[in-house]
């Protein structure tokens, strides 16, 4: 798959080089700061049919591989009515793309495989090649252009772990009524209230203690944003504080008693 991707990017970089220009001479404008939702202003221009990629900003993190899991906030709109279409800055969970050979359209992997993190990217796309082939299109048809704005929040491996341990299980002795522990203590940067943090987890549901979830099982890391209601109260009140390199425990109550197993595994503030 390496090789695929490495034959076809010259050509998609040819694709790229009108640096999102319309018809007329225009491109969207997009304003705001990387990490929070992009505020993008539609040309009265045609938007033309080749897929254009544009970096806005290049950030100064690891770059993006050819079979990274890469997390991303993804705002997408349509060029008519500047209409939006979906938005992971409204569920504060951003996307996760698994570059591991299964389909992911070619105009995602041209804009997200190779950029350094906190890279915010924009493409402009008929509908048909602007969404993942697993996305039904909704409301739109296949040639309708849409913007897509990345915000780039990092690529890591499937496998991606702390360093040097062994991986997660769930304690024989955690309950869902239990405190936060801390199984090992991370030195890395402090994740803090409202910002994203990227995780690899084991949830077990009680009291049969069966594993149900494994972001392992699933593909690689998530990222979530610690805010009320897009994560579990218990991980807001574990999560914040503590720092990357650390696995906690975690139990929560609630109609469905869970237990967490939870190593952090780096975190983004927004600007």
């Amino acid at each position: 798959m390496g090789e695929i991707v490495r034959l076809l990017w010259p050509a998609v970089l040819m694709l790229a080089t009108s640096c999102g220009v319309a018809e007329d001479g225009s491109q969207p404008v997009v304003t705001g700061t990387f990490g929070s939702k992009p505020v993008v202003a539609i040309p009265r221009g045609k938007p033309g049919r080749t897929p254009r990629i544009t970096v806005l900003s290049e950030g100064s993190g690891r770059r993006t591989l050819p079979g990274d899991v890469v997390l991303a906030d993804v705002d997408i709109r349509r060029w008519t009515g500047n209409k939006p279409y979906l938005s992971t800055y409204d569920g504060n969970q951003p996307t996760s793309v698994v570059f591991d050979g299964r389909q992911v359209s070619e105009t995602w992997r041209a804009s997200l495989i190779g950029r350094p993190a906190g890279s915010r990217v924009m493409l402009v796309s008929p509908a048909a090649e602007a969404l993942n082939p697993n996305v039904p299109l909704a409301g739109v048809s296949p040639a309708d252009t849409l913007v897509v704005v990345f915000d780039i929040l990092g690529g890591y491996p499937p496998d991606a772990r702390l360093v040097g341990r062994t991986l997660p299980a769930v304690p024989s002795d955690l309950r869902p009524d239990s405190a936060p522990r801390t199984l090992i203590d991370g030195s890395g940067r402090e994740v803090t209230a409202g910002s994203k943090v990227v995780i690899q987890y084991v949830a077990a549901s009680w009291p049969s203690r069966a594993v149900v979830d494994s972001s392992y099982r699933r593909g690689g890391p998530s990222a979530f944003t610690l805010k009320p209601g897009s994560v579990p109260p218990a991980w807001l009140e574990a999560l914040v504080g503590q720092r990357v390199g650390s696995r906690l425990a975690v139990g929560s109550q609630g109609d469905r008693p869970m237990l967490y197993v939870i190593d952090v595994l780096d975190t983004i503030t927004p600007a």
